[in-house]
């Protein structure tokens, strides 16, 4: 391994990266396989979840709905109106409206459910993705078969923990960083919780203006992922899309997300805004609360748009 200049490495052969996929692999692991890690997810750790509500203040943690085009959203979201209280009979009046979106990307908020990524022609658990994707959406590990989850989360908000308000496009994140970050919120990932990590994406987008974080966004290095292992995650999410940009292994642009997902069955949150949770926990002191994420029931989907809650 070698250092990269954008603070993105260090690099990573393909060999390298296959030797961890390999470790990290919990194929067999459920009987429910189409959910992955989302099975760590009980009634008891709800339950625990649950008790952790303390004022009942709930932050909203998604982005608002962007029809605008720009370097970040090069396929905005659609938003009409199909009914002004002209089409249908009046008294009362009707007010309808449109929406749509091509959501995987770097604007809207979402999930990718298991059967989104595939490596090496395979699904998480092995099946052949050509064999289990179609035209018609997913056979397996579809957004609908996951369902909703509610669980445990955990802020590890980076640029705090630094004394910045942003970490800079391409800085990468890594083991050690996650563990201080647990030191200094007071806060230690366990079994079944959802993760996420702030690194102040929006913050930097609204006061330096937009850019395209296909070419730099911080994000975690593939060495940070056998920390989240051990701590036997259910669901990984930020402000960004989990992978450091530009990527650090050679030949694969989100090595990440295949880890996560192809090999570890962990659904990821993409495109949260944190800004308001992260101020809500460092005024509170509490960095672990209730997180509420309902997906759309979509059969065959690999994913779908949501606005997830966290309740402290």
């Amino acid at each position: 391994m070698s250092s990269h200049p954008a603070d993105n490495g260090p690099t990573v052969s393909r060999q390298e990266f296959d030797a961890l996929f390999e470790r990290l692999r919990t194929w067999d692991q459920w009987e429910a396989g189409g959910r992955g890690a989302g099975n760590r997810v009980t009634r008891e750790r709800v339950r625990q979840a649950a008790a952790l509500v303390r004022t009942g203040e709930v932050v909203p943690l998604g982005r608002a709905w962007d029809t605008t085009a720009g370097p970040d959203n090069g396929r905005p979201a659609l938003h009409y109106m199909s009914d002004l209280g002209d089409v249908e009979a009046p008294e009362p009046t009707a007010h309808k409206d449109f929406i749509g979106a091509d959501y995987h990307g770097k604007a809207i908020s979402h999930l990718d459910a298991l059967s989104h990524i595939a490596y090496r022609g395979r699904l998480y658990g092995g099946g052949r993705a050509r064999d289990l994707v179609g035209a018609l959406g997913a056979r397996f590990g579809d957004v609908a078969a996951l369902g909703p989850l509610v669980t445990r989360g955990v802020l590890l908000d980076l640029p705090a923990v630094r004394g910045k308000p942003w970490l800079e496009p391409g800085q990468a994140v890594h083991a050690p960083d996650l563990t201080a970050a647990e030191t200094a919120h007071g806060v230690r990932i366990g079994e079944g919780d959802a993760v996420l990590l702030r690194v102040g994406r929006f913050r930097r987008r609204r006061e330096l203006g937009a850019w395209d974080p296909d070419t730099a966004c911080a994000g975690l290095h593939i060495d940070a992922v056998p920390l989240l292992a051990e701590r036997g995650l259910a669901l990984l999410g930020g402000d960004g899309d989990s992978d450091v940009r530009p990527s650090p292994v050679e030949g694969l642009h989100s090595p990440v997300h295949t880890l996560a997902i192809a090999a570890m069955g962990v659904p990821l949150l993409d495109n949260l805004d944190l800004e308001a949770l992260s101020e809500a926990c460092a005024r509170t002191g509490h960095y672990a609360f209730l997180l509420v994420v309902a997906v759309l029931n979509i059969p065959g989907g690999t994913g779908s748009p949501v606005s997830p809650v966290a309740v402290l």
